[in-house]
């Protein structure tokens, strides 16, 4: 599918068509402050309800549906398909890999800002299940797409123990507090959801752990976030395919400016 049209989400029609950040629909007349790509894949055991909330009815012309056999092609397929201003919607958090490398190279250096209740920093050496989903935000600092002092890394609170090792050594900055230093002399930033870094009462997610951050929390966090550097783009991983998870996805877009 080109990266030039879309599907418009209210007249379903491939009429959608990107303008500089955004689309308008040339059918409806509707404008759009982003384009949506769906990423229905899980890299990794059980993940059949990650995948399938990818198909959540989200308020965005839908650029593109990645579904390709291995990660690498899934990164380099959403690298090419992704929208100048993207909402990545998966699947689980591998998903954001080819968002955040597409990101780095069209603007050099961009910050990430990862909420998730896990560190994502596992590798194949590490990693207790071996499942994928558990290493995205390692893969992209190991290759260079981002840099350490340019993440965040909030609502971490279940890490193993190589990944708590690898904060330290690596200097990635943890907390709410984080964000601000990463953005600093980036181009702006892409802010990588995980539904299980919320409590568990705010949303549905796939993998919850007790202790998380509040969906108000979050949206004043983003907002404020917003007011000091572009939001480049955001995607919403590890949910479960429940109609209440479209009213969270709603006021994290709208915090972020889309």
């Amino acid at each position: 599918m080109s990266r030039l049209r879309a599907i418009c989400p209210d007249c379903r029609t491939y009429t959608a068509v990107a303008l500089d950040e955004g689309y308008e629909c040339h059918a409806c007349g509707r404008a759009f402050a982003a384009g949506l790509v769906r990423v229905p894949r899980a890299w990794g055991r059980g993940g059949e309800a990650m995948a399938a909330a990818a198909t959540l009815p989200l308020d965005y012309p839908e650029a593109a549906s990645i579904e390709q056999d291995s990660l690498a092609e899934q990164n380099l397929a959403l690298a090419l398909e992704l929208p100048e201003r993207p909402v990545v919607l998966g699947g689980c958090c591998c998903s954001h890999i080819g968002a955040v490398e597409a990101l780095g190279a069209r603007h050099e250096r961009i910050a990430v800002v990862w909420l998730d209740a896990h560190g994502d920093l596992n590798t194949p050496d590490t990693s207790p299940s071996g499942n994928e989903w558990g290493m995205p935000l390692r893969m992209l600092l190991d290759s260079g797409a981002v840099a350490p002092a340019d993440v965040a890394l909030v609502g971490a609170r279940n890490l193993d123990p190589p990944e708590e090792e690898f904060i330290a050594a690596a200097g990635l900055g943890v907390g709410p507090e984080a964000c601000e230093a990463a953005l600093e002399g980036t181009a702006g930033m892409y802010v990588a959801v995980d539904f299980d870094a919320f409590a568990q009462n705010d949303v549905a997610a796939f993998m919850p752990e007790p202790g998380g951050l509040g969906l108000a929390e979050v949206e004043l966090l983003l907002a404020s976030l917003r007011e000091k550097a572009p939001v480049l783009g955001t995607g919403f991983t590890g949910l479960l395919p429940e109609q209440q998870n479209l009213e969270p996805i709603s006021r994290l877009t709208r915090a972020l400016g889309f």
